[in-house]
């Protein structure tokens, strides 16, 4: 471990230190009340000066990757310009890129499962596809549009946010390897295998597990994403559906904005024994910050919401029933005005934790999820918080090498190595490639 100026055994005088000078909690204070306690953030009056310039050192000078960001939804639906504010509940803009110091930002290409019912999948993903062209070019000295490791570094060396995409949900390629192709061509650089719905050849976590993982076809696009140099993504996968991709992958794979299920029981979440199986693949587990993934506390109180807006959301589905988008949006908006109590930003570092002593610490990195999800924890509710992370890991004793891991080395390491093995495989994207398509889901007639 490297030697830094706040190692582990320093981090923890400094604990013990504010323990000693802390107010002891009253006899029987609730759960309520000890999480609260347990809250001492980069936000809060606790917060140690000299640790957090430290932080703030490491943060400013690291390679800084999220892979998980869902305002392109936003910016696609209503032409949102990054340049400005970024119309409510979302919470990202150019400004607040910069402010948490990102480096590179994956914008999610989510195509709702709407589109396979009544078409249009593969057109939606092409409109998403153009609205980040559309934000790199608008704002030249301020994104770099990027789909290679090499890129993202080239952004950190021109102070510029690199702008890389994923598809959300496998769907959007309709069932053929021309398309995903196609996709790859334009940039996109990661697929998630599906998104909560069951496709037609891969299980969702959240969804019908009818293939029990992957069908042959299934199998067929890992190995055609392999040969491309296009990055597997297992988050929304069941865990049938993740192992299959672990046996069929030839390189390391990713779960672009997943947790961990030992700290919180949630089917978006990895088990323990996945976690192993990635690791041993040398893939990486980008850390989810949505309450309701990570804090077993959060999920009563979502219930209880989901129950109290009902009829709400029910009028919102009626009114808007031929227009996906829009329900989605004023449902985001409803939710946002009757938020989850707080979760500390503890409980999210606590996900990094398990991660990092069940797989190591080459196998984690961070996936917010951000604008997919209006609750988030304290102190890393939006982009323009993620400082705080790397206070907390200081704070619990991560070396400087460590944390450079976690922000973004560990993402760099596994793309560089997904790109040398499409690179020793030729290069001919198509000429090589299958021409295999399976019939596409029958379209709603009535639609």
């Amino acid at each position: 471990m490297n030697q830094k100026p706040f190692s582990r055994r320093s981090a923890f005088i400094f604990l013990i230190t504010l323990a000693l000078v802390s107010p002891a909690l009253p006899q029987g204070a609730g759960v309520s009340d000890r999480r609260a306690s347990q809250t001492s953030s980069a936000s809060s009056v606790t917060r140690d000066p000299r640790m957090w310039r430290e932080a703030m050192r490491i943060h400013r000078s690291a390679i800084v990757i999220d892979g998980h960001n869902d305002i392109t939804t936003t910016m696609t639906n209503d032409n949102y310009d990054l340049g400005g504010d970024p119309p409510a509940p979302y919470r990202t803009s150019l400004a607040r890129l910069k402010k948490g110091g990102m480096t590179g930002e994956f914008f999610s290409l989510y195509v709702r499962p709407w589109y396979v019912t009544h078409g249009g999948a593969a057109r939606r993903t092409l409109d998403m596809i153009d609205s980040v062209y559309r934000a790199v070019e608008r704002h030249p000295n301020d994104l770099l549009f990027a789909t290679s490791a090499a890129d993202i570094r080239r952004a950190k060396q021109q102070g510029k946010v690199a702008a890389l995409m994923g598809i959300e949900g496998g769907h959007a390629i309709e069932n053929s390897l021309p398309t995903l192709r196609e996709f790859y061509r334009l940039g996109v650089r990661y697929m998630t295998l599906t998104w909560n719905n069951t496709n037609d050849w891969a299980d969702a976590g959240r969804g019908e597990h009818t293939h029990h993982g992957l069908t042959d076809f299934g199998r067929e696009v890992v190995r055609e994403m392999n040969r491309l140099g296009m990055l597997v993504d297992v988050a929304h996968v069941s865990d049938e559906t993740m192992s299959d991709a672990l046996d069929t992958s030839k390189v390391p794979i990713i779960a672009s904005h997943s947790s961990a299920r030992a700290l919180n029981d949630q089917p978006r979440n990895i088990p323990d024994d996945l976690l192993r199986r990635i690791a041993k693949n040398g893939g990486i587990v980008m850390v989810n910050f949505y309450q309701v993934f990570i804090d077993p506390a959060a999920s009563q109180p979502n219930r209880e919401r989901s129950a109290q807006l009902k009829a709400q959301e029910d009028e919102i589905e009626q009114r808007f029933k031929n227009d996906p988008e829009r329900i989605a949006e004023e449902e985001d908006r409803l939710e946002a005005q009757h938020p989850l109590p707080a979760t500390p930003i503890s409980i999210l570092i606590d996900h990094i934790d398990h991660i990092v002593q069940v797989a190591g610490i080459d196998h984690v990195g961070l996936g917010a999820d951000f604008d997919g999800a209006v609750d988030m924890p304290e102190g890393a509710r939006d982009v323009s918080e993620l400082p705080n992370i790397t206070y907390e890991l200081l704070r619990r004793g991560y070396s400087e090498r460590d944390i450079r891991k976690i922000l973004g080395e560990n993402f760099l390491r596994v793309f560089g190595q997904v790109e040398a093995y499409a690179r020793r495989n030729g290069g001919h994207l198509s000429g090589q490639g299958s021409t295999r398509r399976i019939p596409p889901p029958v379209a709603n007639p009535n639609r």
